[in-house]
């Protein structure tokens, strides 16, 4: 059988040559433009209001970011298919992963109150300078339920069999579980974060960040692929791994990392003292006096300064190297398409050492 490969947003015949990274997010992009253009279409025909309410939920989804999520199902399914396999049938699926992600975003933006996302102003923040406020909030929780069932009405379009839509539906309902059961430790421990712990941190990381980010998209894709048991131990074990190195990145990133680079305020973390596996950990690791000024709510460049001071930072660090060691062990043993293990070895040095 022919390889296919992405030009722009179309999928061409050409034999055996591999998708490359660039042309699969065009494609995936591609895919999910025309699927948002027939549904603000719709919007528009019921009142010019609400067309213009999806065209921002649909600026939002395409607004940029890393694409991480279609990208690690892509490589789920292709450890399996093999670079002959046409990937058209499977692009509906992995836009529905894209919209999936811009739902949770927004309502976490919403949750933080961030005033900014990939650079640009949060949907909250846009909508409220039309209207105010209260507005603002209802709008964007809104806009995110929006994409919910947005991603949900894409994965349905896509032409699979029942039986194997039906596995990849069990494991995309298990990863929007975990995420919402992720944000809500998340959100819990904000409201006591000097009763938060170190593992609950990392419980948290792997729930809302880990599961959804790397873990179930590895398994969606590969459930698309119609699955393999022995595959599955391996991705759930990378997926875990590279994951919550991830979210461990975003910890560090959160108070060093710069803003005209991630694209957020550096410092949203430490002022809202969000409990997180760094701060956590530079409680556990600092002196008396160091614990005293942190907890006292010193500004965020002092806090910066005394987490680094403490070691944690460093310890992050040697985490992240740890979980990034698990993963890649666990893919190199791995009974898979040669192309897919390297794309997800480099996946997880590149997703875990990164500047935004």
């Amino acid at each position: 059988m022919a390889n296919h490969t992405l030009e722009g947003n179309r999928v061409e015949a050409i034999p055996r040559q591999p998708v490359s990274h660039r042309a699969l997010i065009g494609a995936v992009e591609g895919t999910l433009a025309d699927f948002l253009a027939s549904q603000i279409a719709a919007l528009d025909a019921v009142d010019p209001e609400l067309g213009g309410f999806a065209r921002t939920a649909r600026d939002l989804v395409m607004a940029g970011g890393k694409r991480l999520r279609p990208t690690f199902a892509y490589w789920g399914w292709r450890g399996i298919t093999g670079p002959a396999e046409p990937v058209e049938p499977v692009l509906p699926a992995l836009g529905a992963l894209e919209l999936m992600h811009t739902f949770a975003l927004v309502h976490d933006d919403v949750m933080d109150d961030s005033a900014t996302r990939r650079g640009r102003p949060t949907a909250h923040r846009l909508f409220a300078a039309r209207n105010g406020t209260r507005f603002g909030t209802s709008a964007a929780i809104l806009a995110g339920d929006l994409c919910l069932v947005w991603a949900d009405q894409l994965l349905a379009r896509t032409p699979l069999t029942p039986h194997v839509l039906m596995e990849a539906r069990t494991r995309y309902d298990r990863m929007r579980i975990e995420a919402v059961a992720g944000q809500y430790l998340d959100v819990l421990g904000e409201t006591d974060p000097g009763s938060w712990s170190v593992e609950r941190a990392l419980l948290v990381a792997r729930h809302k960040t880990a599961s959804y980010t790397v873990q179930w998209p590895l398994g969606f894709g590969l459930a698309l692929a119609g699955g393999d048991p022995r595959l599955d131990e391996a991705f759930q074990i990378y997926g875990i791994a590279v994951g919550e190195a991830f979210q461990l990145r975003d910890d560090l990133l959160g108070v060093y990392g710069d803003p005209a680079v991630t694209g957020k305020p550096a410092d949203d973390d430490l002022r809202s003292e969000k409990p997180t596996t760094l701060r956590m950990l530079a409680r556990r690791m600092a002196t008396d006096a160091q614990r005293d000024e942190l907890d006292r709510g010193a500004g965020p460049s002092r806090q910066a300064q005394i987490i680094t001071a403490t070691g944690a930072r460093d310890r992050v660090e040697e985490m992240i190297q740890e979980r990034v060691e698990e993963g890649v062990a666990a893919i190199r043993a791995a009974p898979m398409q040669p192309d897919a293990r390297a794309a997800l070895l480099e996946l997880a040095v590149a997703a875990t050492h990164r500047p935004a």
